[in-house]
């Protein structure tokens, strides 16, 4: 007498086929959704099991599809990932046998968005080019009459006017063909303590997508504005953004350096995460955290405080403001709430969120 074992396989999006037939097993429904194996001979129907393949026939770039495999009374149940392979992404690293660890000029471009503040752009140019003579500088410009920003390695691209700050920053890093972009403020100033190296040495070494550095006022004070953002499930109505100041733990290897969710205005990025999340262009004048609410989930981000820019002085006498200055104050400090408004409204519209708490 033959006792005879079955098995059955079943998806939702696929066939299964026979890649050889096995002696002694009979197979029914090859080429369809749902497959049986049947045979006297254990070892023989294990051998034609590792003869099944599946083949997805309802594409979907990022889906899976769910495989049922059942023996009798018992059912076991898998996902099968169904994705095109990744294509990768090789960047020149620069000449091997370069001195230093790291070629900063094939590795790394400088982007910035100005508006108005010719000197101090100007101040931020002369201060890169003291230690980083090579590295291509991007400058995204939406000043009402723009003057010419020329030097080596420099790329100056001009806006319609007043298209605002987060237009500025994806016009810029849409034109970075290195592997990093470090982004700086305008009136930032580069000095001793601004390593780019250092931050290189972490995105190399670590699975980080973003890390900042810190910000020196000219009181001496240091920001990093270190932020972990999460969000509290709400109603219908919408959810809760929370922010809280601070990080999540200490970098292993790099003890200066944290695991947060929000970082400075100051960072060294790998390009292409950067450009996967994107800056809404409806934020013209203030915005910063909504970069990183927009990234939660897609950047991995850190922040290193031994890395330093020098902010320039944003004291300024009344009577010692030039025409520049005001004309910039009045759009970046406008009397109205406008703009504060509006990033309200992408909070509620955009992302669903019905309030905000934080420290």
């Amino acid at each position: 007498m033959y006792f005879f074992s079955q098995v059955s396989l079943s998806c939702i999006m696929g066939a299964f086929n026979v890649a050889a037939e096995v002696d002694s097993v009979t197979t029914k429904g090859a080429g369809e959704k749902q497959i049986t194996l049947s045979s006297p001979l254990l070892d023989n129907l294990n051998r034609q099991l590792q003869l099944i393949s599946y083949t997805n026939t309802e594409f979907n770039p990022n889906t899976a599809d769910t495989v049922q495999f059942q023996s009798g009374a018992h059912t076991a149940t898998f996902t099968i990932k169904v994705r095109h392979p990744i294509i990768p992404k090789l960047y020149d690293m620069g000449p091997s046998k370069c001195k230093a660890k790291y070629n900063i000029s094939a590795l790394v471009t400088i982007a910035t968005k100005t508006f108005l503040r010719y000197d101090k752009l100007q101040d931020l140019i002369d201060s890169i080019r003291k230690f980083y003579p090579t590295v291509t500088i991007i400058i995204a410009d939406d000043s009402d009459k723009p003057q010419k920003v020329e030097g080596p390695f420099i790329e100056h691209y001009t806006m319609p006017f007043g298209k605002g700050w987060f237009a500025g920053r994806n016009l810029a890093i849409s034109q970075v063909t290195t592997k990093y972009v470090l982004w700086v403020d305008d009136d930032f100033i580069f000095c001793p303590q601004t390593k780019i190296e250092k931050l290189v040495d972490v995105l190399e070494k670590t699975s980080l997508d973003l890390v900042g550095g810190a910000v020196r006022e000219i009181t001496g004070y240091y920001t990093t504005y270190r932020q972990t953002i999460s969000v509290v499930p709400g109603d219908k109505e919408g959810d809760c953004l929370k922010t809280i100041r601070g990080y999540h733990h200490v970098i292993d290897g790099f003890p200066n350096c944290v695991v947060a969710d929000g970082v400075v205005n100051f960072f060294l990025a790998r390009t292409d995460k950067v450009l996967k999340v994107g800056f809404d262009p409806r934020l013209s004048r203030v915005a910063h955290l909504e970069f990183f609410v927009d990234g939660l989930g897609t950047l991995h981000v850190g922040s290193c405080d031994d890395v330093v820019v020098d902010h320039a002085s944003k004291i300024h006498l009344p009577w010692s403001k030039t025409k520049s200055d005001k004309e910039y104050s009045k759009f970046r400090y406008p009397e109205s709430f406008s703009k504060v408004s509006a990033q309200h409204l992408l909070y509620y519209f955009k992302n669903h969120f019905k309030c905000m708490t934080g420290n």
